[in-house]
Parts: C-alpha cells; sequence; structure tokens
C-alpha cells in the first residue's frame, strides 16, 4: 500500500513481474522499429533532394533567403520516430540577427516577439513595418512576418514551376496544396520512395543564445557538459527552441543506456494504442521528446537507464504525472504549457498510460485497425491519488517523488542509499497529504 511502496534503504527492492517476463517482447518491437530505420534514411534524402532543390531555386532568385545544408539533426529526428509529423525546415535569412533588438509583442504568450530593425541596418525594407515604439518618440521598423513568408511563398511556387518545366520533378513528387499565409510555416508535401514528407518550411533570424537561465535548475544535471549551451534561432514573429531540443536529443544519445529506444518504443504506443479511436488526436512525438529530456535531468544516474524496460518506466512516470497536472512544461522554458491548446483528451490519454504501465505485455505487439483492449484493468488507487498531489510544490517534480512513483508500480530497483533515503524523507511527506488505506 501507499504506506510502504518499496523496502528500507538498503533492502532488497522491488521486482516487476510483468517486465522480467516479457523482456524478450520489449527488445522484439523494438527490433521491428528498428529494422524500418535505414528506409525511412532513404525516404528523408530523397524527399531532402527536391526540398533542396527548390531551395537553391530560391535563393538564386533572391539572395536574402540562404540555404542550410545542415540537415542531420532533422534527419535524426526523423528515424527516431515512426509518426508522419512535420519536418521543420528553417530557412536562415541573410540578416545580422544580433543587430537587432528583441521585444516583447504580445503579452501573456512566451516566447512570441517583434524583432526591431535599426536603422542601420539596410536592405530589407520591403520585408518591415513602422510600429510605436516602446520608449521614447518617433517608430521604429520591425520585420513583418506575413511579408517575408509571402515573398518565400511567391519564389517556392515560382520554384516548383521552374522545376516542372525543366522536368526536375515529377508528376506526384510534390505537393503545394497546403501552402497557407496565414500560418507562420509554409508546408510542402514531397515524396521519399513510396513515402510522402511534409516539410514546415519557416524562415529565421539566427541569434546567438545567451547562457540559457534554468531557473533553479542544476545546470547540464543528467546532459554531457555545455548540452545546454547552444546557439538557438528566432522564428519571426517567436523564438524557436527547434533546433536547440534537435541538438539535445542528439547529446542525449551519447548517454549510456537505451534512453532513445525508449523514446522509440513509446511513440509507436502513442501513435498505436493511445489516439482516439478515429486516430485523428494524440501525443505527438514534440510531446514525447520532452518527456525524454525532463526524464534525463530528473533521473541523471546511469543506474535508471541500464535495461530497456526500467528505461520505458522513467518516461512513463513523468508523461503520468504531466497527463495527471495537465501540464507538460517546455524543458527550455518551462513556463510554457506543451498542453495549452491541444485537442487531447488528457484524462483518457492518462488511462491508457496507466493501463499500460499496469500490463505492458497486453499492449507490446503490432496491428492495425482498434487499439489494443483494456478490458479488466482497473485503476490504481494509491498510483492515482500520488498523481494527484499538489503540482505547484517543487517537491514533486523531483527524483524522490519519481522513485515513489517507479515503486508503486514495482519498477524502482535503486540501491544507491542517500537516494533511497531522499525517497522516505518525501514519503513521510507524502504521507501527511494522503490518508494511508487501512
Amino acid at each position: 500500500d501507499l504506506g510502504s511502496p518499496c523496502p528500507a534503504p538498503g533492502g532488497s527492492d522491488c521486482a516487476a513481474p510483468a517486465m522480467a517476463a516479457g523482456g524478450s517482447r520489449w527488445h522484439s518491437c523494438l527490433g521491428v522499429i528498428v529494422s524500418r530505420q535505414g528506409q525511412r534514411v532513404q525516404q528523408f534524402q530523397q524527399a531532402e533532394d527536391i526540398l533542396l532543390t527548390l531551395l537553391e531555386h530560391v535563393h538564386g532568385a533572391e539572395p536574402r533567403f540562404l540555404v542550410d545544408y545542415c540537415r542531420n539533426l532533422e534527419a535524426f529526428e526523423f528515424t527516431l520516430r515512426t509518426s508522419e509529423d512535420a519536418v521543420r525546415v528553417e530557412v536562415p535569412l541573410r540578416l545580422d540577427g544580433d543587430a537587432l533588438r528583441v521585444s516583447p509583442c504580445q503579452p501573456g504568450k512566451l516566447g512570441t516577439c517583434h524583432l526591431e530593425v535599426p536603422s542601420a541596418v539596410t536592405g530589407v525594407e520591403d520585408w518591415t513595418s513602422a510600429g510605436d515604439m516602446e520608449r521614447g518618440s518617433g517608430t521604429a521598423r520591425h520585420l513583418a512576418p506575413g511579408k517575408v513568408l509571402q515573398h518565400l511563398k511567391e519564389l517556392l511556387v515560382s520554384a516548383i514551376v521552374h522545376c516542372q518545366r525543366r522536368f526536375l520533378l515529377q508528376p506526384g513528387d510534390l505537393s503545394a496544396e497546403n501552402l497557407k499565409e496565414d500560418a507562420i510555416e509554409l508546408s510542402l508535401l514531397i515524396r521519399g520512395g513510396w513515402k510522402t514528407v511534409r516539410f514546415d518550411i519557416v524562415p529565421v533570424v539566427r541569434r546567438q543564445q545567451k547562457p540559457l537561465r534554468l531557473q533553479g535548475r542544476q545546470r547540464d544535471r543528467g546532459f554531457p557538459e555545455g548540452s545546454l549551451q547552444k546557439a538557438t534561432s528566432h522564428f519571426l514573429s517567436r523564438s524557436s527552441a527547434h533546433l536547440p531540443v534537435l541538438k539535445l536529443l542528439w547529446a542525449v544519445d551519447t548517454l549510456q543506456g537505451p534512453r532513445l529506444d525508449s523514446l522509440r518504443l513509446l511513440e509507436q504506443l502513442s501513435s498505436q494504442d493511445w489516439r482516439e479511436e478515429d486516430g485523428s488526436t494524440g501525443l505527438s512525438f514534440d510531446h514525447l521528446k520532452m518527456v525524454l529530456l525532463w526524464s534525463t535531468e530528473l533521473f541523471p544516474s546511469p543506474e535508471d537507464w541500464q535495461d530497456l524496460e526500467g528505461s520505458v518506466y522513467r518516461l512513463l512516470v513523468v508523461l503520468l504525472r504531466c497527463l495527471a497536472t495537465r501540464r507538460l512544461p517546455h524543458f527550455l522554458h518551462p513556463g510554457e504549457n506543451l498542453f495549452h491548446g491541444e485537442p487531447l483528451d488528457l484524462a483518457s490519454l492518462q488511462q491508457k498510460v496507466e493501463a499500460f504501465a499496469q500490463d505492458p505485455p497486453r499492449f507490446l505487439r503490432f496491428h492495425f485497425g482498434h487499439p489494443a483492449s483494456t478490458k479488466g484493468l482497473q485503476a490504481d488507487p494509491e498510483l492515482r491519488a500520488l498523481l494527484r498531489l499538489p503540482d505547484g510544490d517543487r517537491a514533486y517534480w523531483d527524483t524522490a517523488y519519481f522513485d515513489i512513483l517507479l515503486s508503486q508500480l514495482q519498477v524502482y530497483g535503486i540501491q544507491d542509499d542517500a537516494r533511497r533515503s531522499a525517497m522516505s524523507q518525501l514519503l513521510a511527506k507524502v504521507q501527511k497529504e494522503i490518508p494511508t488505506r487501512s
């Protein structure tokens, strides 16, 4: 029960019967996922070749739009996942980003900003609009996202027509039907082999990122040293953490243990069993990436990442807490809730994730059509009580708290005495907030 979820420090650890019995099934499922990786690399490269041809034509017509040939991170992400989420492609502007002034433009909306253009910066008059200055008198120019996007869209359409006339594109290679002026990106569907890849093309201003303020968190905890001190970009109207997050994923791949394999498995489960019956909504790969990054920080010990099953459970407990509190904080900007505004049934998702945590073998199989049945699985009231603990208490977003969740799921297995002691101390606090069942 909740009063004794784990042995005393130094005692024998809890073992998960389902994990012990179903280990081969975990690796069999992972093997199928990994076997597709080479094919996905080829699909990405074929689609990317077409995209680069278009962007090179755009650059030739308008040198202010640059072509970034470094797509290793995007290819890396594409091969990690099984879903058909769009691949974000940044098109840098030939503009000194550090010469611009970043100022907030939408109070209350994290990440949104104006990029003010000083009078010394020339050659972008057709991309700017005048706006009221926040200090002093007069007006200041700022980059107008709509103007830049419209210009890029026109050039992309011209590039498509040019490539078709030169027979550089074959029928069915590309669809531009999703190009929209009112979006913050321009979407193209490009064929890569027998698969279609969606690219979301985003103009950006590259700027050097100041050292990240981690709001009291331990710098680089769980990550290779220096991982968080990377360059970043800005969209035309909001800051972009896309490439820094991919760089962190790349860094996670250098650490010991099946961390990225855990992400692969959960992403397969999410697309297969955790969506609505019509397959319309569910957790995105971006959501699960963020869960992995938080898990890496919250479980910095290599002891947590020794096997696939235990690694998956590290992600599961973090995900369950986020679903229960209806809040998934961005790893680099914790004040931003990635669930906000998403059309997700978080209560339903929590039930599905809990069902998997209780009985993994039932779900560790590939199938088409309806999700695996959860019939006969009952919610664990002690686990639910732990997940409902106050969201605002930082003690319930720390290693000791998640260790309690792991222990409740009988997948703890940590021998470190100091860590067990911290968990026991927090448990004493938890027992005051949750009445112990008799």
